[in-house]
């Protein structure tokens, strides 16, 4: 898991390209498409001056993408590649009317690239957008906000990304780098205990975490030797009263809190003394962020 809020923000350029090599090819209905507007009334020859910019505030994030798709474009179409300036770096804030990128070069490979880098754009700065609106409200207190496996497929490395950006951690990246051991597993496995040392006998180096519902469940994972809990759907009493229990043992054990959050009650939970919140809502149901490309005289 990262450390903080500023952790790594180095931008996931393979997944970047992956997705947006598959973009543009929906969009312009495989690998040698054709924007048949743009070619029929845009010259190979004619150049342009464009602006990506912000028609809301908000934070931006994958600004990377705006010249990756470009240049991908530029060789589809066999054009020379856009100029592209950007004006700010991911995870700063922007305002209604700002500029994000400036473009200079051939306009079929502006119009021709437009929908593809702002759906990405938009997607990614909404999460980021959202993510920074979670990190605001828990300043402070000691808690961080996580992100969760409720991501778009195919978009988890970016959407994570974009989490980072806006001063979120990121938790497991998927079912290979962390144990999550939830009511399913102790059902299948027979009990707490015994899927807990089954992870731990297999997967010796693989941190593991446990999902649980009660202080006496907790308490019981804390035996077992689990030192990240996740306390699902617990009210704001019975969270506090197992942060306490789970301290007074002397172990040294992460406490996450997770279910139902939002952000009317983020500092009541961070409160309790967990040390995060984990909120699926910001992969999963964040809105864009309005941006636009717009053509200059």
């Amino acid at each position: 898991m990262s450390s903080s809020p500023s952790a790594d923000l180095a931008f996931p350029l393979q997944d970047a390209r992956r997705v947006v090599t598959g973009a543009l090819d929906e969009d312009l209905g495989g690998p040698d498409g054709v924007d048949v507007t743009t070619t029929a009334t845009i010259p190979a020859t004619q150049t342009t001056r464009a602006a990506v910019v912000a028609r809301e505030d908000g934070v931006i994030a994958g600004v990377d993408v705006i010249a990756l798709t470009l240049g991908e474009v530029a060789d589809r179409l066999g054009a020379e590649p856009l100029v592209v300036d950007v004006k700010v770096a991911d995870g700063d804030r922007v305002g209604r009317g700002d500029a994000v990128a400036e473009l200079s070069g051939s306009t079929r490979v502006t119009l021709t690239g437009e929908r593809t880098l702002l759906n990405l754009l938009c997607r990614l700065s909404g999460t980021a957008t959202h993510t920074r609106r979670w990190a605001d409200v828990l300043e402070g207190s000691g808690a961080m906000v996580l992100d969760t496996r409720k991501t778009t497929p195919g978009l988890r490395a970016l959407e994570k990304f974009a989490v980072r950006a806006g001063g979120g951690t990121n938790k497991r990246m998927g079912l290979h780098d962390v144990a999550m051991i939830k009511d399913n597993h102790k059902l299948a496995a027979g009990s707490l205990a015994a899927a807990y040392a089954a992870v731990r006998q297999q997967f010796p180096e693989v941190p593991v975490q446990v999902e649980v519902t009660t202080t006496e469940e907790a308490l019981e994972s804390v035996e077992a030797g689990a030192r990240f809990l996740l306390c699902d759907n617990m009210s704001t009493d019975l969270l506090r009263a197992t942060v306490e229990a789970v301290r007074a043992t002397g172990k040294t054990v992460e406490l996450e809190a997770t279910g139902g959050l939002t952000l009317e009650v983020a500092a009541d939970y961070a409160a309790t003394g967990v040390d995060f919140l984990s909120v699926g809502a910001l992969t999963h149901s964040s809105p864009i962020l309005d941006l636009a490309l717009d053509l200059r005289p």
